[in-house]
């Protein structure tokens, strides 16, 4: 018997509709066809535009960020200038120096006494923050005892390391220290000129920290002890009120810098108090009086 010959489908074949009778027989779905009329086609489409025209509309009005100039700075400094109390620079200059300036006293002993006698309160101000302060010679000259009080209200006795007798100053070396201790910054008299603006920080009658700001009055002056017994050259002049306490205590610029040691105070009346000429030695002389020279 002859078999029946086995041909592939043809194309057409393959692609003719399947009946809908057949489709429970057969398994075979008929194949959707995309259309672009399709409303659900249609309405997508309406969709993603909506969508991008809100985008776009978003972005339109959105406002611009003007280009900074200089006329925007200029105004915004101006404003910040009119509504905001800026510091003085005293007291920009006090709050930089007060945590370096300290309270001198020195005591005696008095035969058939039994402690000890104040004799003077001065000032004084560390340039080292391991305790090393510059002060008067007169303040501490010949005391049994010395006790410094920092800016904390640590209180630690103090010996005399060095002198400088030629400019009155003593170096002393304090035995306990504040923990966040801060030297004083020293600045170099070259440039300093009658006319510049100072204070002197110190414990004028024992009150204090006191600060008063005057100005430099002159330079290279010189000051005679009222006794007559010593005479000290190239010293600073000022205005800045200082009186007995005051000595030893140091004078700044308005950056808070130290620039020299107060030491004396002219006053031709025997009542010693300010009359509107004091007397600083330039801190590079005080500086040497350590040994070391900053600048």
């Amino acid at each position: 018997m002859r078999k029946p010959a086995l041909y592939s489908q043809s194309r057409e074949v393959a692609d003719r509709t399947v009946p809908a009778h057949d489709i429970a027989r057969t398994g075979v779905t008929r194949p959707r066809r995309f259309s672009l009329s399709s409303p659900r086609l249609l309405w997508t489409a309406i969709g993603l535009l909506t969508v991008l025209l809100l985008f776009s509309l978003r972005l339109g009005l959105r406002p611009q960020t003007p280009p900074l100039t200089q006329k925007n700075i200029d105004a915004a400094v101006l404003k910040t200038l009119e509504t905001t109390v800026l510091p003085s620079p005293a007291t920009a200059a006090y709050d930089a120096i007060s945590p370096s300036v300290v309270r001198v006293m020195a005591y005696g002993r008095s035969p058939g006494r039994k402690g000890e006698i104040e004799r003077g309160v001065g000032s004084g101000v560390v340039i080292v923050d391991k305790g090393i302060i510059l002060t008067s010679l007169h303040v501490v000259q010949d005391a049994a005892v010395i006790r410094v009080v920092f800016f904390d209200g640590l209180m630690s006795r103090a010996s005399v390391i060095s002198v400088q007798p030629e400019n009155d100053l003593a170096v002393l070396q304090a035995r306990t220290i504040p923990d966040d201790l801060m030297p004083a910054t020293l600045r170099s008299t070259a440039d300093l000129s009658p006319g510049d603006q100072v204070m002197a920080v110190g414990f004028p009658f024992g009150i204090g920290p006191s600060a008063s700001a005057g100005v430099v009055s002159g330079l290279d002056r010189s000051f005679r002890s009222p006794e007559g017994k010593q005479e000290i050259n190239n010293l600073i002049q000022f205005d800045a009120a200082a009186n007995p306490g005051n000595s030893g205590g140091p004078l700044v610029t308005m950056d808070g810098a130290v620039v020299g040691i107060v030491t004396a105070i002219l006053n031709p009346t025997p009542a010693r108090t300010f009359i509107g000429i004091g007397f600083a030695v330039p801190i590079e002389n005080a500086a040497s009086a350590v040994g070391m020279s900053p600048f």
